[in-house]
């Protein structure tokens, strides 16, 4: 197209694609190839006159994986309890479609969280993105806040870590750590690669502590932050890129 030498046949000059995926500056982008800090599937980069396809070229810069150029959308939702994991209920539940902005247009959600957990859900238009990222076989990491009532003890903290045998199958977290204890509750946090069903609720309840609050707070690389209730932001270049490792993509 004319006026746009850099999208002829031959590919995207590297500095540009860095650029435009936020990375730095066309500028800085320059220095960092000169310095070796850029790799092209797997071989670092120094000349500034390489171009690249950037819907088929893997780009990294110091080891971080730069997304490809796609016309997609990667949404972060920070789902309010109460909201089923669905974009349609027949039974008139509310759903994520009220919380989806409109200018994101048709996406659909990566993965579940049950109606009464709230916290980080994925939505996107990328379809082969959230089959990978959802499949079991990749078990991406999950961390959960949990608050459950009365005061766990040590010996039950020691329980949960070393693992429960559930009616389908074993699950160990990869961490539980205590965040607070009270005569009334406790809240802890839990960090695992289990994607089963309700497996977070069901590992407290098998050691006798039933599950009064529950929050996904963290999936791979991206986190909840401080994202409002309610509201979504869009995944960064760098959530996105491990993300698609992750996802051995």
């Amino acid at each position: 197209m004319p006026g746009e030498p850099d999208e002829m046949v031959e590919g995207v000059r590297l500095q540009k694609v860095i650029a435009a995926a936020g990375w730095a500056s066309r500028r800085g982008a320059e220095q960092m190839i000169v310095d070796g800090r850029v790799e092209v599937n797997g071989r670092t980069v120094t000349e500034l006159g390489t171009r690249v396809d950037p819907t088929r070229d893997q780009v990294r810069v110091d080891g971080e994986r730069l997304p490809p150029a796609r016309h997609h959308v990667y949404l972060a939702l920070n789902k309010p309890s109460g909201v089923v994991s669905t974009l349609d209920d027949p039974e008139g539940r509310p759903t994520l479609t009220s919380y989806i902005p409109r200018k994101a247009g048709r996406v659909f959600h990566v993965g579940r969280l049950d109606a009464e957990t709230s916290g980080l859900i994925i939505l996107t238009n990328d379809g082969e993105f959230s089959q990978r990222i959802s499949h079991p076989s990749f078990e991406i990491e999950k961390v959960y806040a949990a608050e459950v009532q009365e005061v766990m003890d040590n010996a039950a903290v020691r329980r949960l870590t070393r693992g429960i045998n559930l009616e389908d199958g074993f699950v160990r977290p990869d961490k539980v750590r205590v965040l607070s204890r009270s005569a009334t509750k406790t809240a802890l946090e839990i960090t695992l690669h289990s994607g089963r069903n309700r497996v977070v609720r069901r590992l407290l309840e098998a050691i006798g502590y039933p599950v009064q609050r529950l929050t996904r707070l963290r999936v791979g690389p991206v986190t909840l932050g401080s994202l409002p209730v309610g509201e979504t932001r869009e995944l960064t270049a760098r959530e996105i890129g491990a993300l698609l490792d992750d996802a051995g993509l």
